[in-house]
């Protein structure tokens, strides 16, 4: 009896929130911490995906993925995967936007790339040597990743150029599913994304009721 393999669903996590991702400071090769709020996101986050049976997990190896990794605590153990860092900004390493577009009116990292780093196309390149392996997998996989570096995997999962990474939002210690049309599996498509636990205090009281949500929308917990 030959046993069904599991179609791959691609569980994209983003790491808890950083210092400089707090006040918007671009964080390629800077190995920097979560914040304490970086931290409970993480942990929150483990809540929603304690139930899900997951075949594989990837981490980058910059300490803020790894830490968020280590607090959602999934089976199985965690591998390094050196294609989940971060884009390398170059010269713009630890600048705000308003900063550099301060030095270069119109500058988008999706259609430029960080001077003296990564280009679109060098990016675009290790996106897909990454998909390429995550591929091979089947069933539930969760990688740890970061902002810029994820809404590329989710453009060229789908076919996009790295361009049109600028119309993926990307929040921190979010979910995103990337799988495939159950009716179409040769089709990649973006099941899920920027997913996120809110906390919501309701006005007199101090109890946070927590929602999960997407865009505005609950979303019911995954199977």
């Amino acid at each position: 009896m030959m046993t069904e393999i599991a179609p791959l669903r691609i569980h994209l996590i983003r790491h808890g929130e950083t210092k400089w991702s707090l006040s918007g400071r671009h964080t390629g090769t800077t190995d920097i911490s979560l914040t304490a709020r970086g931290e409970a996101e993480a942990n929150d986050l483990a809540q929603r995906l304690t139930m899900i049976p997951f075949s594989r997990v990837l981490t980058s190896p910059r300490q803020r993925a790894q830490r968020t990794c280590e607090l959602v605590a999934l089976d199985p153990i965690p591998e390094i995967a050196a294609d989940l860092v971060e884009w390398d900004y170059g010269v713009y390493e630890g600048l705000p936007t308003d900063e550099i577009l301060q030095q270069r009116p119109h500058w988008d990292i999706f259609q430029d790339g960080g001077p003296k780093g990564e280009t679109p196309a060098q990016i675009s390149d290790r996106a897909d040597r990454l998909i390429a392996r995550l591929r091979g997998f089947s069933g539930n996989v969760a990688i740890f990743t970061h902002g810029h570096l994820g809404r590329v995997l989710a453009t060229r999962w789908i076919g996009l150029p790295v361009s049109q990474g600028r119309h993926f939002l990307m929040g921190t210690a979010s979910l995103s599913i990337l799988g495939h049309d159950p009716h179409h599996p040769e089709v990649s498509v973006i099941e899920l994304w920027n997913a996120m636990t809110l906390r919501k205090t309701e006005p007199g009281s101090s109890v946070a009721i927590e929602r999960w949500e997407n865009e505005g929308g609950e979303i019911p917990s995954q199977p």
